[in-house]
């Protein structure tokens, strides 16, 4: 029984932790992204 006891505190604590992220979306806001610049493939120089 012990087991399962501890089972069910560890399924609580992954629960409470997911209900924590959900309900507060600006915990870890999204990283800005960076442009990244493109050489033009027309410009290059064939040999």
């Amino acid at each position: 029984m012990d087991y399962l006891e501890k089972l069910l505190d560890k399924l609580k604590e992954w629960a409470q932790k997911l209900i924590d992220i959900l309900s507060d979306p600006e915990a870890e806001p999204e990283p800005e992204l960076i442009p990244i610049p493109v050489k033009n493939p027309r410009h290059r120089n064939y040999r």
